[in-house]
Protein backbone atom coordinates (compact mmCIF):
# COMPACT_ATOMS: atom_id res chain seq x y z
CA UNK A 1 0.00 0.00 0.00
CA UNK A 2 1.23 3.31 -0.91
CA UNK A 3 2.80 5.26 1.88
CA UNK A 4 0.48 8.31 1.73
CA UNK A 5 -2.51 6.32 1.16
CA UNK A 6 -1.64 4.13 4.20
CA UNK A 7 -1.40 7.82 6.72
CA UNK A 8 -4.73 8.35 5.40
CA UNK A 9 -6.32 5.00 6.12
CA UNK A 10 -4.55 4.92 9.83
CA UNK A 11 -5.94 8.40 10.09
CA UNK A 12 -9.28 7.12 9.63
CA UNK A 13 -8.90 4.22 12.03
CA UNK A 14 -7.13 6.81 14.41
CA UNK A 15 -10.52 9.18 14.05
CA UNK A 16 -13.07 6.25 15.04
CA UNK A 17 -11.52 4.29 17.28
CA UNK A 18 -10.75 7.71 19.24
CA UNK A 19 -13.62 9.16 19.17
CA UNK A 20 -13.23 12.22 16.57
CA UNK A 21 -16.00 10.54 14.48
CA UNK A 22 -18.98 9.40 16.38
CA UNK A 23 -21.87 7.47 15.25
CA UNK A 24 -23.12 5.33 12.26
CA UNK A 25 -23.77 7.99 9.83
CA UNK A 26 -20.73 9.90 10.27
CA UNK A 27 -18.81 7.14 9.99
CA UNK A 28 -20.49 5.86 7.12
CA UNK A 29 -19.30 9.47 5.11
CA UNK A 30 -16.19 9.23 6.83
CA UNK A 31 -15.23 5.78 4.59
CA UNK A 32 -17.25 7.41 1.45
CA UNK A 33 -14.59 9.89 1.68
CA UNK A 34 -12.02 7.75 1.61
CA UNK A 35 -12.79 5.57 -0.86
CA UNK A 36 -13.15 8.55 -3.42
CA UNK A 37 -9.80 9.69 -2.32
CA UNK A 38 -8.58 6.50 -3.69
CA UNK A 39 -10.30 7.08 -6.65
CA UNK A 40 -9.22 10.02 -7.17
CA UNK A 41 -5.75 9.55 -6.02
CA UNK A 42 -4.28 6.01 -5.79
CA UNK A 43 -2.54 4.89 -8.38
CA UNK A 44 -4.55 2.69 -10.99
CA UNK A 45 -4.97 2.07 -14.70
CA UNK A 46 -7.64 -0.45 -14.96
CA UNK A 47 -10.89 -1.48 -13.20
CA UNK A 48 -9.33 -4.61 -11.54
CA UNK A 49 -6.70 -2.19 -10.40
CA UNK A 50 -9.20 -0.01 -8.22
CA UNK A 51 -11.18 -2.80 -7.21
CA UNK A 52 -7.71 -4.56 -5.33
CA UNK A 53 -7.39 -1.12 -3.91
CA UNK A 54 -10.56 -0.67 -2.34
CA UNK A 55 -10.37 -4.41 -1.19
CA UNK A 56 -7.10 -3.97 0.54
CA UNK A 57 -7.90 -0.44 2.19
CA UNK A 58 -11.44 -1.92 2.87
CA UNK A 59 -10.33 -4.88 4.50
CA UNK A 60 -8.01 -2.68 6.45
CA UNK A 61 -10.98 -0.38 8.31
CA UNK A 62 -13.38 -3.65 8.57
CA UNK A 63 -10.34 -5.47 10.43
CA UNK A 64 -10.11 -2.13 12.95
CA UNK A 65 -13.79 -2.31 13.55
CA UNK A 66 -15.59 -5.85 12.81
CA UNK A 67 -19.04 -4.51 14.61
CA UNK A 68 -19.20 -1.56 11.99
CA UNK A 69 -20.73 -3.41 9.97
CA UNK A 70 -21.52 0.05 7.66
CA UNK A 71 -18.19 0.07 6.76
CA UNK A 72 -18.21 -2.98 5.23
CA UNK A 73 -21.65 -2.04 3.19
CA UNK A 74 -20.18 1.17 2.10
CA UNK A 75 -16.81 -1.03 0.76
CA UNK A 76 -19.04 -3.61 -0.98
CA UNK A 77 -21.27 -0.17 -2.25
CA UNK A 78 -18.42 0.90 -4.01
CA UNK A 79 -17.44 -1.96 -5.49
CA UNK A 80 -20.61 -2.73 -7.03
CA UNK A 81 -20.89 0.92 -8.49
CA UNK A 82 -17.52 0.12 -10.14
CA UNK A 83 -18.06 -3.09 -11.60
CA UNK A 84 -21.52 -1.31 -13.16
CA UNK A 85 -20.07 1.90 -14.23
CA UNK A 86 -17.06 -0.15 -16.12
CA UNK A 87 -19.70 -1.81 -17.41
CA UNK A 88 -21.74 0.93 -18.89
CA UNK A 89 -18.30 3.28 -20.17
CA UNK A 90 -17.09 -0.03 -21.81
CA UNK A 91 -20.65 -0.61 -23.22
CA UNK A 92 -20.41 3.38 -24.84
CA UNK A 93 -17.30 1.45 -26.92
CA UNK A 94 -19.01 -0.64 -28.30
CA UNK A 95 -18.78 0.86 -31.70
CA UNK A 96 -14.83 0.75 -31.53
CA UNK A 97 -13.46 -2.69 -32.84
CA UNK A 98 -10.98 -3.12 -30.20
CA UNK A 99 -13.67 -3.15 -27.70
CA UNK A 100 -15.92 -5.57 -29.60
CA UNK A 101 -14.82 -9.09 -28.12
CA UNK A 102 -14.24 -8.05 -25.21
CA UNK A 103 -17.53 -6.33 -24.76
CA UNK A 104 -19.33 -9.46 -26.19
CA UNK A 105 -17.46 -11.28 -23.06
CA UNK A 106 -18.31 -8.59 -20.43
CA UNK A 107 -22.09 -8.58 -21.18
CA UNK A 108 -22.81 -12.35 -21.75
CA UNK A 109 -20.69 -13.73 -18.72
CA UNK A 110 -22.52 -15.27 -16.38
CA UNK A 111 -19.70 -15.19 -13.47
CA UNK A 112 -17.71 -12.72 -12.04
CA UNK A 113 -14.21 -14.77 -12.83
CA UNK A 114 -15.81 -14.66 -16.96
CA UNK A 115 -15.25 -10.69 -16.51
CA UNK A 116 -12.67 -9.19 -18.05
CA UNK A 117 -11.57 -6.07 -15.84
CA UNK A 118 -7.94 -5.61 -17.44
CA UNK A 119 -9.38 -3.24 -20.08
CA UNK A 120 -8.11 0.84 -18.89
CA UNK A 121 -10.97 2.74 -19.64
CA UNK A 122 -9.99 6.57 -19.50
CA UNK A 123 -13.73 7.98 -19.13
CA UNK A 124 -14.11 5.33 -15.82
CA UNK A 125 -12.71 7.70 -13.13
CA UNK A 126 -14.80 11.04 -14.08
CA UNK A 127 -17.69 8.64 -14.18
CA UNK A 128 -17.10 7.27 -11.24
CA UNK A 129 -16.40 10.55 -9.04
CA UNK A 130 -19.88 12.04 -10.81
CA UNK A 131 -21.75 8.37 -9.78
CA UNK A 132 -20.27 8.86 -6.15
CA UNK A 133 -21.49 12.41 -6.16
CA UNK A 134 -24.85 11.46 -6.75
CA UNK A 135 -24.30 8.45 -3.84
CA UNK A 136 -23.33 10.79 -1.46
CA UNK A 137 -26.81 12.92 -2.13
CA UNK A 138 -28.12 9.69 -1.65
CA UNK A 139 -27.31 9.40 1.74
CA UNK A 140 -27.73 12.77 2.75
CA UNK A 141 -31.15 12.52 2.40
CA UNK A 142 -31.48 8.92 3.81
CA UNK A 143 -33.00 10.09 6.98
CA UNK A 144 -35.07 12.33 5.30
CA UNK A 145 -36.55 9.74 2.86
CA UNK A 146 -37.41 7.48 6.26
CA UNK A 147 -39.16 10.06 8.44
CA UNK A 148 -41.55 11.41 5.39
CA UNK A 149 -42.89 8.37 5.65
CA UNK A 150 -44.51 8.50 9.03
CA UNK A 151 -47.95 10.13 8.61
CA UNK A 152 -48.01 6.27 7.06
CA UNK A 153 -47.30 4.15 9.48
CA UNK A 154 -48.44 6.11 12.41
CA UNK A 155 -52.27 6.21 12.99
CA UNK A 156 -53.80 9.23 15.88
CA UNK A 157 -54.75 7.37 18.71
CA UNK A 158 -52.24 5.04 18.49
CA UNK A 159 -49.57 4.30 21.69
CA UNK A 160 -46.57 3.83 20.27
CA UNK A 161 -43.18 2.21 22.52
CA UNK A 162 -40.13 2.75 21.89
CA UNK A 163 -36.67 2.02 23.69
CA UNK A 164 -33.79 4.60 25.02
CA UNK A 165 -33.05 6.89 22.33
CA UNK A 166 -32.88 6.65 18.61
CA UNK A 167 -32.33 9.85 16.71
CA UNK A 168 -34.10 8.83 13.99
CA UNK A 169 -37.19 7.05 15.46
CA UNK A 170 -37.15 11.04 17.55
CA UNK A 171 -37.58 12.21 14.14
CA UNK A 172 -40.04 10.07 12.82
CA UNK A 173 -42.41 10.55 15.51
CA UNK A 174 -41.76 14.13 15.37
CA UNK A 175 -42.73 13.88 12.00
CA UNK A 176 -46.04 12.01 12.58
CA UNK A 177 -46.90 14.34 15.33
CA UNK A 178 -47.33 17.18 12.94
CA UNK A 179 -50.29 15.83 11.72
CA UNK A 180 -51.27 13.45 13.89
CA UNK A 181 -52.22 13.41 17.60
CA UNK A 182 -51.11 9.59 19.54
CA UNK A 183 -49.23 9.17 22.78
CA UNK A 184 -45.19 7.71 22.87
CA UNK A 185 -44.16 5.20 25.84
CA UNK A 186 -40.22 5.71 25.99
CA UNK A 187 -38.41 2.96 27.83
CA UNK A 188 -35.39 4.21 30.03
CA UNK A 189 -32.94 2.28 28.13
CA UNK A 190 -30.77 1.13 31.24
CA UNK A 191 -27.99 1.33 31.86
CA UNK A 192 -27.09 3.97 29.95
CA UNK A 193 -31.03 5.61 30.31
CA UNK A 194 -30.66 7.70 27.34
CA UNK A 195 -34.63 7.50 27.12
CA UNK A 196 -34.82 9.85 29.70
CA UNK A 197 -32.74 12.74 26.72
CA UNK A 198 -36.01 10.82 24.13
CA UNK A 199 -39.01 11.34 26.44
CA UNK A 200 -37.29 14.91 26.99
CA UNK A 201 -37.23 15.96 23.56
CA UNK A 202 -40.26 14.23 22.31
CA UNK A 203 -42.40 16.17 25.62
CA UNK A 204 -40.58 19.45 24.11
CA UNK A 205 -42.08 18.96 20.68
CA UNK A 206 -45.74 18.39 22.33
CA UNK A 207 -45.82 14.80 21.50
CA UNK A 208 -48.07 12.98 25.04
CA UNK A 209 -44.74 11.19 26.12
CA UNK A 210 -44.67 9.25 29.51
CA UNK A 211 -41.28 7.77 30.48
CA UNK A 212 -41.29 3.96 31.35
CA UNK A 213 -39.11 1.81 33.31
CA UNK A 214 -37.46 -0.67 31.26
CA UNK A 215 -38.88 -3.94 33.85
CA UNK A 216 -42.68 -2.68 33.30
CA UNK A 217 -42.42 -2.89 29.40
CA UNK A 218 -44.36 -6.51 29.30
CA UNK A 219 -47.23 -5.61 31.60
CA UNK A 220 -47.50 -2.33 29.89
CA UNK A 221 -47.67 -3.92 26.05
CA UNK A 222 -50.93 -4.96 26.02
CA UNK A 223 -52.29 -1.49 25.75
CA UNK A 224 -49.41 -0.52 22.98
CA UNK A 225 -50.65 0.20 19.33
CA UNK A 226 -47.09 -0.91 17.73
CA UNK A 227 -43.32 -0.66 18.84
CA UNK A 228 -40.82 1.48 16.79
CA UNK A 229 -36.96 0.82 17.11
CA UNK A 230 -33.76 1.79 15.28
CA UNK A 231 -30.95 -0.64 14.65
CA UNK A 232 -27.14 -0.59 14.87
CA UNK A 233 -27.27 -3.20 11.71
CA UNK A 234 -29.61 -5.47 10.27
CA UNK A 235 -28.34 -8.92 8.40
CA UNK A 236 -29.18 -10.35 5.68
CA UNK A 237 -31.43 -13.03 6.95
CA UNK A 238 -33.47 -9.89 9.18
CA UNK A 239 -32.02 -10.34 12.18
CA UNK A 240 -30.75 -6.94 13.40
CA UNK A 241 -28.08 -5.85 15.79
CA UNK A 242 -29.56 -3.44 18.35
CA UNK A 243 -28.98 -1.09 21.33
CA UNK A 244 -28.85 -3.69 24.55
CA UNK A 245 -32.49 -3.87 25.55
CA UNK A 246 -34.37 -4.30 22.22
CA UNK A 247 -34.27 -8.06 22.45
CA UNK A 248 -36.16 -7.81 25.70
CA UNK A 249 -38.69 -4.98 23.65
CA UNK A 250 -39.25 -7.38 20.45
CA UNK A 251 -39.84 -10.73 22.76
CA UNK A 252 -42.74 -8.34 24.95
CA UNK A 253 -44.22 -7.43 21.79
CA UNK A 254 -43.94 -11.14 19.93
CA UNK A 255 -46.00 -12.55 22.50
CA UNK A 256 -48.60 -9.90 22.93
CA UNK A 257 -48.96 -9.59 18.29
CA UNK A 258 -48.07 -6.05 18.48
CA UNK A 259 -46.13 -4.97 15.37
CA UNK A 260 -42.44 -4.21 15.79
CA UNK A 261 -41.33 -1.56 13.21
CA UNK A 262 -37.68 -1.15 12.61
CA UNK A 263 -36.20 2.15 10.84
CA UNK A 264 -33.21 1.22 8.14
CA UNK A 265 -31.41 3.33 6.29
CA UNK A 266 -29.89 1.15 4.18
CA UNK A 267 -26.39 2.02 4.43
CA UNK A 268 -27.21 -0.24 7.84
CA UNK A 269 -28.40 -3.43 6.10
CA UNK A 270 -25.23 -6.08 5.55
CA UNK A 271 -25.38 -8.71 3.03
CA UNK A 272 -23.83 -11.27 6.54
CA UNK A 273 -25.72 -12.89 8.54
CA UNK A 274 -25.19 -14.43 12.22
CA UNK A 275 -25.55 -17.52 13.65
CA UNK A 276 -26.21 -18.77 16.98
CA UNK A 277 -22.82 -19.77 17.99
CA UNK A 278 -21.55 -16.66 16.69
CA UNK A 279 -23.55 -14.13 19.08
CA UNK A 280 -21.00 -14.10 21.77
CA UNK A 281 -19.43 -12.19 18.78
CA UNK A 282 -21.92 -9.91 17.93
CA UNK A 283 -21.61 -7.28 20.59
CA UNK A 284 -19.12 -5.58 22.32
CA UNK A 285 -19.18 -4.57 25.80
CA UNK A 286 -18.66 -2.36 28.17
CA UNK A 287 -17.84 -1.56 31.80
CA UNK A 288 -20.18 -2.88 34.44
CA UNK A 289 -19.21 -0.04 36.61
CA UNK A 290 -20.98 1.98 33.50
CA UNK A 291 -24.53 2.60 35.63
CA UNK A 292 -24.61 -1.58 36.26
CA UNK A 293 -22.93 -1.85 39.66
CA UNK A 294 -21.37 0.56 42.44
CA UNK A 295 -17.71 0.68 42.40
CA UNK A 296 -17.97 1.81 45.98
CA UNK A 297 -18.19 -1.83 47.09
CA UNK A 298 -15.09 -3.35 46.19
CA UNK A 299 -15.55 -6.56 48.44
CA UNK A 300 -18.95 -6.86 46.21
CA UNK A 301 -17.15 -6.72 42.87
CA UNK A 302 -14.25 -9.71 44.55
CA UNK A 303 -17.29 -12.26 44.24
CA UNK A 304 -18.92 -11.23 41.32
CA UNK A 305 -18.75 -11.32 37.35
CA UNK A 306 -20.54 -9.07 35.64
CA UNK A 307 -21.71 -7.96 32.06
CA UNK A 308 -22.93 -5.22 29.96
CA UNK A 309 -23.17 -6.05 26.83
CA UNK A 310 -23.94 -2.82 24.20
CA UNK A 311 -25.74 -4.72 21.47
CA UNK A 312 -28.67 -7.48 21.71
CA UNK A 313 -29.09 -9.72 18.63
CA UNK A 314 -33.03 -9.56 17.13
CA UNK A 315 -33.82 -12.18 15.61
CA UNK A 316 -36.13 -11.86 12.15
CA UNK A 317 -38.80 -13.92 13.58
CA UNK A 318 -39.50 -10.79 15.83
CA UNK A 319 -39.82 -8.02 13.19
CA UNK A 320 -42.62 -7.30 11.32
CA UNK A 321 -41.62 -5.05 9.14
CA UNK A 322 -38.72 -2.41 8.53
CA UNK A 323 -38.86 1.10 6.95
CA UNK A 324 -36.33 2.41 4.60
CA UNK A 325 -35.28 5.23 2.92
CA UNK A 326 -36.65 2.70 -0.31
CA UNK A 327 -39.98 1.99 1.39
CA UNK A 328 -41.20 -0.82 3.64
CA UNK A 329 -40.33 -4.35 3.62
CA UNK A 330 -40.66 -7.43 5.40
CA UNK A 331 -37.55 -9.22 6.93
CA UNK A 332 -37.78 -11.91 4.27
CA UNK A 333 -37.64 -9.36 1.24
CA UNK A 334 -33.79 -8.03 2.59
CA UNK A 335 -32.36 -10.75 0.27
CA UNK A 336 -33.82 -8.59 -2.72
CA UNK A 337 -32.54 -5.63 -1.75
CA UNK A 338 -28.96 -7.01 -0.71
CA UNK A 339 -28.76 -8.10 -4.25
CA UNK A 340 -29.69 -4.74 -5.67
CA UNK A 341 -26.82 -2.99 -3.24
CA UNK A 342 -24.03 -5.16 -3.57
CA UNK A 343 -22.82 -7.62 -5.85
CA UNK A 344 -22.38 -11.41 -4.67
CA UNK A 345 -18.26 -11.33 -5.11
CA UNK A 346 -18.56 -9.02 -2.42
CA UNK A 347 -20.65 -10.48 0.43
CA UNK A 348 -17.25 -12.17 1.77
CA UNK A 349 -14.19 -9.73 1.75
Amino acid sequence: MDKMMDEIVSKLVKDIRYGEIKGTYNIVVATINLLKYLINNANWITAKDLIEIIILNGKHLIDAFPLEASIGNMVRRILKIIREEYMLELKKKSDESDFQESLHKLLTAEAEDDVDFNISVPSLKPSLIDRLNEFELELETCSENITKLAPEYIESNDIIMTFGKSTLVEEFLKTAAATKSFEVIVAEGGPSLRGIEMASSLSEAKIQTTLLSDDLMFALMPKISKVIIGAHTVMSNGGLRAISGCGTIARAAKYYSIPLIVLLPLYKLSPLSVCSYKQDGFTKYASPLSGVISGANAALLERVEAYNPVYNYVPSDLVTLFITNMGSNEPSCNHKLISELYHPNDYKL
